[in-house]
């Protein structure tokens, strides 16, 4: 096997990490957005009704999708893009911070949004695609339902923060730094 010589220019992300990036974009993405639907309708609406299971089997999908990202992450690690050099102290601090803060998240506010179904007295279980249910592990409880709920929307929250700063800061990179040594986004087209 020839080893790969990187340079800065022309480094691309593996294909498959970046098929998966973009399919875990969308994904979340439009969690959140089908999650801010629902909750801001009535309990009865016949519409956020149909929503909550795909958003719940979506939702275990996203976790999934984020535990296969970092396998892959973490078996192509030698052939990875490295950091520009030209980024800045603080720009390669703020970077590597939110990459893991939005790692971190898509696997916890998944988890948070399990807990919550899992845990609500009266609730329908979560299901997932083929099967009818997903096995749930915690007591019912409705006070424990209630933290996991406020839990499970500020992680949102906070995810959609993250992924905002990691779009402007490709932005910001494409757009502003006119060198094109810190332009980040061909790695992952």
């Amino acid at each position: 096997m020839t080893e790969q010589i990187r340079t800065p220019q022309g480094e691309k992300y593996p294909a498959l990490l970046r098929i998966l990036h973009w399919l875990r974009a969308v994904l979340i993405l439009g969690l959140i957005a089908c999650g801010w639907y629902m909750t801001g309708r009535a309990e009865h609406d016949p519409v956020a009704g149909f929503l909550y299971p795909g958003h719940k089997q979506f939702g275990l999908l996203a976790w999934l999708l984020a535990l296969v990202h970092l396998v892959l992450r973490w078996r192509h690690q030698a052939t990875l893009p490295t950091t520009p050099a030209a980024l800045k102290p603080l720009e390669k601090l703020l970077s590597h911070g939110i990459h893991r803060l939005i790692i971190a998240l898509t696997l916890l506010t998944p988890m948070l949004g399990y807990a919550m179904s899992s845990s609500l007295t009266d609730g329908d279980g979560v299901p997932f695609f083929f099967l009818s249910h997903v096995p749930e592990i915690l007591p019912k409880n409705d006070e424990a339902f209630a933290a996991f709920q406020m839990l499970h929307r500020y992680s949102a929250y906070i995810l959609l923060l993250c992924i905002a700063l990691h779009i402007a800061g490709t932005v910001k990179h494409r757009l502003q730094d006119r060198n094109g040594e810190t332009d980040v986004l061909p790695r992952m087209l």
